[in-house]
């Protein structure tokens, strides 16, 4: 199917990763709606959006007037009506199966018949949130990763019904935003996250049994094993009340190996949730 099947894209969502995807969409020249009721989320996503254009023109990363044509293409909505004539619609709340279902039930008078549904979790059963949606051979997973205007890959998740064209628009989406994407089966926890949530609940056991500090153990994964950023400096960019509700998923879904680390935990407990509130495994207060 063509790009031109897809010119309007409804983002839900104006948190880190759906206002990350709306940068993206808009970037690519799709007309791109942003809904999210709450004002201050969506005064926070406009001027991080601001920030990374301001930040790619200065360092001839996007021209002045590609910066602006996509700043026009962005526009902002607090109700689920501003999808009305979407041809895509990507959700990125938080990782909560009735939150979504509640999203797709008030998404569903909007949208005509061949509208795209596609959800970015990183872990939930795309199959089952399909199923609470009105549309589940047009509905699949997108899952975008942090920062979206970064990271090149979106791991696109075929559910149970998701018919062909649902993917192949998808894809074609995917790659206008300039994108490499691979295709996955329905599974919890996909590709990405299996492997790392496993990788930071280990790191998060080797903290707590004092193997070493957690500056060390991020310096040793990223001069060590090549990785961009350590777990720790991961963890906190994702959130640890994120993580840990991955981890919870995984854990009743697949199994023991998947037990959240106590340590977690307990910095949940403690409010210790990341960047977002200052502190996490690192304080960033100062």
């Amino acid at each position: 199917m063509a790009e031109a099947a897809v010119r309007t894209v409804t983002v839900v969502g104006a948190g880190i990763m759906g206002r990350g995807i709306a940068l993206a969409a808009a970037r690519a020249g799709y007309e791109t709606r942003v809904v999210e009721p709450s004002a201050k989320a969506a005064e926070s996503a406009r001027a991080e959006i601001e920030k990374i254009l301001a930040r790619a023109e200065e360092k001839g990363e996007i021209e002045s007037a590609a910066a602006a044509a996509a700043r026009k293409r962005l526009a902002w909505a607090s109700g689920l009506d501003a999808a009305k004539g979407s041809d895509l619609v990507i959700e990125a709340v938080p990782e909560s199966v009735a939150l979504k279902a509640e999203i797709y039930r008030g998404l569903a008078p909007h949208l005509g018949p061949g509208a795209i549904l596609a959800t970015n979790t990183s872990s939930l059963s795309v199959s089952e949130l399909g199923a609470t949606s009105d549309r589940p051979a047009r509905f699949l997973g997108m899952h975008f990763f942090n920062p979206v205007h970064r990271m090149r890959l979106v791991e696109l998740i075929r559910a149970k019904e998701t018919s062909d064209e649902a993917v192949e628009i998808a894809e074609t989406v995917s790659r206008a935003m300039g994108k490499e994407t691979v295709l996955i089966r329905e599974s919890p926890g996909f590709v990405t996250s299996r492997i790392n949530v496993l990788i930071g609940n280990e790191a998060f056991a080797m903290l707590e049994a004092g193997v070493a500090s957690a500056r060390d153990i991020d310096k040793a994964l990223k001069l060590g094993l090549n990785h961009p950023m350590g777990p720790f400096e991961m963890v906190d960019l994702v959130g640890l009340d994120t993580r840990l509700r991955i981890l919870e998923y995984l854990h009743r879904t697949l199994g023991e190996k998947y037990r959240p680390s106590p340590l977690l935990i307990q910095y949940v407990k403690e409010g210790r949730l990341g960047r977002k509130v200052g502190r996490g495994v690192y304080d960033y207060t100062t």
